[in-house]
C-alpha cells in the first residue's frame, strides 16, 4: 500500500521514536504546534491553517500549523498544543485523537529565543473544525501532494531591501514557507524514510 493512501499510525509512530530523543532547545519563550494527519478522501491529509491579518501578530497572514505559547496555565507543552487546537479550531484532541509522538524543537530565523515543539496527532477521520478570529481558514491538503515534490518550489521575498529565496510548498494560491515548511518537509521526510526502511 502506497505510504500516503490511509494513515499508518504504527509507522508515523516509528518514525518519530527512531534515533535519539529530539532535542529540546534552550530559549526564552516556548510554544508548540500540532500537526493532525487524517484519513481524508484523497489518502492523508493535514491540517494547516491560515492566520489572520492582526497587527499584534508577527506570523500574520501565514499558513501555519495550529498552536501558539506556553501559558502559565498550561501543564506543559503537549497541553499547550491541545489547548491552542481547540481554541482555534474546535478540535478537542484530547478526546478525538492520538498522540503519536513529537519532532524536535524548532526556532523561527527571525526570533532567536523562541523554540517551537511540534507534536503530531493521528485522526481517525477528518473533523469539522470551527476556526476562531484568529484564523481565516483551515485547509486539509493531501500529503501525497506535498510529498511528491511538484508544490515546492522557491518563495522569494524582500526583507530590509534584500532579495531572499526561501524554500516552500505552494498549496492552491497559498504559499507555506519558513517555520512551518521546516515542520512539514522534516515530518514527512521521517515517515518516508522509515517507510522505505520497513519495505526493505
Amino acid at each position: 500500500m502506497p505510504i500516503w493512501d490511509r494513515l499508518d499510525r504504527e509507522l508515523v509512530r516509528r518514525a518519530l521514536s527512531a534515533g535519539p530523543e529530539p532535542a529540546t532547545l534552550a530559549a526564552g519563550r516556548r510554544a508548540a504546534v500540532a500537526a493532525l494527519l487524517a484519513d481524508g478522501e484523497n489518502g492523508v491529509e493535514l491540517c494547516l491553517i491560515r492566520r489572520a491579518e492582526r497587527a499584534s501578530d508577527p506570523w500574520s497572514g501565514h499558513m501555519a500549523l495550529p498552536g501558539g505559547h506556553l501559558d502559565p496555565g498550561d501543564a506543559d507543552l503537549l497541553a499547550a498544543a491541545v489547548r491552542e487546537t481547540r481554541e482555534e479550531l474546535g478540535v478537542e484532541l484530547d478526546r478525538d485523537s492520538q498522540l503519536l509522538g513529537r519532532l524536535r524543537d524548532f526556532q523561527p530565523v527571525k526570533t532567536l529565543d523562541l523554540s517551537v515543539t511540534p507534536f503530531i496527532f493521528g485522526i481517525g477521520r477528518r473533523p469539522a473544525v470551527s476556526p476562531n478570529p484568529e484564523v481565516d481558514l483551515a485547509l486539509w491538503i493531501p500529503v501525497a501532494e506535498l510529498a511528491s515534490g511538484t508544490t515546492r518550489f522557491e518563495h522569494e521575498l524582500s526583507l530590509g531591501g534584500q532579495a531572499l529565496r526561501f524554500p516552500a510548498f505552494r498549496v492552491g494560491q497559498h504559499v507555506v514557507w519558513g517555520l512551518t515548511y521546516r515542520v512539514v518537509d522534516e515530518l514527512l521526510r521521517q515517515i518516508e524514510r522509515t517507510g522505505q526502511d520497513l519495505s526493505r
